[in-house]
């Protein structure tokens, strides 16, 4: 079954909102983050690595977005071009701020950590100037991401693209994607969140997330609660993320899908999540069942925390299929199913 229908006469399939930052990865790994000393650069940032890794599966896809005017974001630009992504509205900051810079502590496969710098930050500027209705209603559907609601101008950027999308009847996905840089309270985020949330057709977050929303509306919500109340708003797909347990995908007809990591060894505990979602987006923007879409996302999740870095080690579409096959050969044809 269906549950988003998508125009397909449209140009692109996503159009992401948001936050383009720069990731600082330790190569000297394993030891406290004081202790390392040379680092690999990425391109970081949760929807940008989304962005990258459906455009890796062969997605069309664009990105509205403020950079700094300087090489850093000449870098993050150039690697959109490189990577088929659609820059025409990537504008640069004209108040002297500079992306966000994320160093990563990696102590083991299952303990790592991340320090954000986020004052002074690029893409927090973006305006409801920068966000036109022509461009909205070119993709199939947006995204946008929770860390661009922590700030104005950026959050009425994000809340000015739900409206036009409303008003265009392009598809709404909401990425939770919380970090605690930039937020004031609780209450704030929980009224920026659920006014997203309200308007989207498919929502992603993890339990925590889930609970950082509606902590106003129906705090200690159970999962089902929670779908429920979202598919009374506008939701089709609730998906809800509870690490190494899996994630389930909860649909607008009260059924449940499940699915477990596929196991491999983990070199970190990070950049699973937009793996995820961007091979989920690239099933369902493909009209796959919501069963194959969550196993290309656990797939994806899997092989991103296998990896060095997120962005440039999003598989193709040969090689998330080939890693399927072998996980399956391996381990058995149910082996990620829950």
């Amino acid at each position: 079954m269906q549950y988003v229908t998508f125009d397909p006469t449209r140009a692109l399939d996503l159009i992401a909102v948001g936050r383009i930052a720069i990731d600082f990865n330790p190569l000297d790994y394993f030891r406290p983050l004081a202790q390392s000393k040379e680092y690999r650069k990425y391109l970081g940032g949760s929807p940008a690595n989304v962005a990258v890794g459906l455009a890796r599966l062969g997605g069309k896809v664009g990105f509205i977005a403020k950079v700094s005017d300087d090489q850093f974001g000449e870098y993050v630009t150039d690697f959109f071009r490189a990577e088929g992504i659609d820059v025409s509205h990537v504008t640069k900051a004209t108040g002297g701020e500079k992306l966000g810079l994320t160093f990563t502590e990696i102590l083991s496969p299952t303990e790592s950590s991340i320090l954000m710098y986020r004052d002074g930050i690029a893409d927090l500027t973006l305006s409801p100037a920068d966000v036109d209705e022509a461009y909205i209603a070119s993709a199939k559907a947006i995204l946008i991401s929770g860390t661009a609601l922590a700030q104005s101008p950026s959050r009425e950027a994000c809340l000015k693209a739900v409206q036009l999308a409303r008003k265009t009847d392009t598809k709404i996905i909401f990425d939770i994607d919380y970090r605690p840089y930039n937020w004031k309270n609780a209450d704030e985020i929980a009224v920026y969140y659920s006014a997203v949330a309200e308007h989207s057709d498919v929502i992603m977050g993890s339990k925590e997330e889930y609970d950082l929303t509606q902590a106003i509306l129906m705090p200690g919500a159970s999962d089902e609660a929670s779908a429920a109340y979202w598919f009374s708003r506008n939701a089709k797909i609730v998906i809800i993320k509870h690490g190494k347990q899996g994630s389930t995908a909860h649909t607008c007809d009260f059924r449940q899908y499940k699915i477990k990591p596929f196991p491999v060894q983990a070199f970190k505990s990070f950049g699973g999540g937009d793996g995820y979602g961007s091979a989920f987006l690239y099933g369902l923007f493909g009209g796959e069942e919501i069963a194959r879409c969550l196993e290309l996302g656990s797939a994806s999740a899997s092989m991103l925390v296998a990896a060095h870095g997120c962005s440039e080690f999003m598989p193709t579409l040969d090689e998330l299929t080939a890693f399927i096959e072998r996980e399956k050969q391996e381990y058995g044809e149910a082996v990620a199913m829950g």
